[in-house]
């Protein structure tokens, strides 16, 4: 029997991989001849580029560069293992997590290592970007990523705008005429799941700003700091993007990897699925297993066990999804092409003891999930017979 592994991490206690590997105890536990194909899952945000590396034999790469603050920080990215393809989360340069809650302002706040982590991909190889930009700390539509890669933004005295969305304020003018040729032919995708647009109340300032510190008078503010940046980006870059779905994710990065890079914004699992090769290693299987950390509403909105069932489903294979909580979605779930949901909890435990087992856990269940599934077969066998 051929078992596929297509699984999300369990946020706060296991990466995929470990995920994948518990998953593998307990399956051949139940059917020591089983083939597993174990392949780690991501959405387009955090655990996407170690996906992905693992996935494709690629290599990791560690870089420093300007943090959100200014300061030095220590991210990294994946070369896959087509050695032109690189997968980068701009949160390790610029995410939230890089900035303690007392010190959050998106006013100053800058995607400037963003753009120096792009540009260290490009001088070695990189012809391909995959870029997540979920868990931002940043509202300055890209402005600092831009000026990292050589594009200059100017204010009305011709001079370079300072950081975050206090410098996007003063912006009066945009060229690319120093954006290096190897950056310029560079293909980018983003992994993007949000369509809210650049500015407004359904904008980047009004939803997310707050979360990054601002206050309700700084909202308004960083909503005037984007509609400026749109307004330079049509006149200078003939680029409308203000209205563009996914435009206002991580605080407009999205408009701006669109206006100054030419960016294509896709499903993040869909990137996941396309890059790992799952349909292919799909292949011959009898079943799928897939899962994350909570499956709930929000599961069948572009996560990982929905995009791993419509595949799995076009194939005709079935799926079981492991999940560590289960908050049900209703019948739609099933449409959608999973076939049966256990939690990985046998009895009543703490948050952080369900944590802390987690390992355990999911090696248990799925061993009598692959218990299960040989009774059911060995059941119709004999009925055949």
């Amino acid at each position: 029997m051929k078992i596929v592994l297509a699984v999300d991490k369990f946020k706060g206690s296991l990466d995929a991989i470990s995920v994948c590997e518990s998953m593998e105890r307990g399956i051949k536990k139940a059917s020591p001849d089983a083939v597993v194909v174990k392949v780690p899952m991501a959405d387009g945000g955090d655990g996407t580029t170690l996906a992905l590396c693992r996935a494709t034999g690629g290599t990791l790469t560690n870089v420093r560069v300007t943090g959100p603050l200014g300061d030095p920080v220590e991210a990294s990215y994946a070369m896959l293992g087509d050695g032109k393809t690189a997968v980068m989360e701009m949160a390790t340069a610029a995410g939230l997590v890089l900035v303690p809650e007392h010190r959050r302002d998106p006013m100053v706040t800058t995607t400037r290592g963003v753009g120096e982590m792009i540009l260290h991909a490009v001088e070695n190889g990189a012809r391909r970007v995959i870029l997540g930009i979920g868990g931002s700390a940043t509202n300055d539509a890209g402005a600092g990523m831009a000026q990292a890669l050589g594009i200059s933004i100017t204010d009305k005295n011709g001079r370079e705008i300072g950081f975050g969305a206090s410098g996007l304020l003063e912006a009066a003018s945009v060229s690319l005429e120093g954006l290096p040729r190897e950056v310029a032919n560079t293909e980018f995708v983003v992994a993007c799941d949000v369509e809210n647009p650049l500015y407004g109340v359904l904008g980047a300032a009004h939803v997310y700003g707050p979360q990054k510190g601002a206050t309700a008078e700084e909202v308004e503010i960083l909503d005037r700091a984007l509609m400026n940046f749109s307004r330079i980006a049509q006149k200078d870059l003939n680029k409308d993007v203000a209205d563009m779905p996914g435009s206002g994710a991580a605080g407009g990065l999205g408009a701006g990897l669109m206006a100054f890079l030419g960016a294509r914004l896709r499903s993040g699992v869909d990137l996941v699925v396309e890059a790992t090769e799952l349909q292919k290693k799909m292949a011959g299987a009898q079943l799928v297993i897939t899962g994350e950390g909570r499956l709930d509403d929000q599961s069948l909105m572009g996560k990982v066990p929905h995009g791993v069932a419509r595949l799995a489903k076009k194939l005709g294979i079935p799926v079981v999804a492991i999940v560590g909580a289960y908050a049900p979605p209703g019948g739609l779930l099933y449409q959608e092409g999973i076939g049966a949901v256990f939690a990985t909890l046998n009895k009543p435990v703490s948050l952080k003891e369900a944590m802390t087992n987690a390992n355990d856990n999911v090696e248990l269940i799925t061993e009598q999930v692959i218990r299960c599934t040989m009774l059911l077969r060995d059941a119709t066998l004999h009925q055949a017979l």
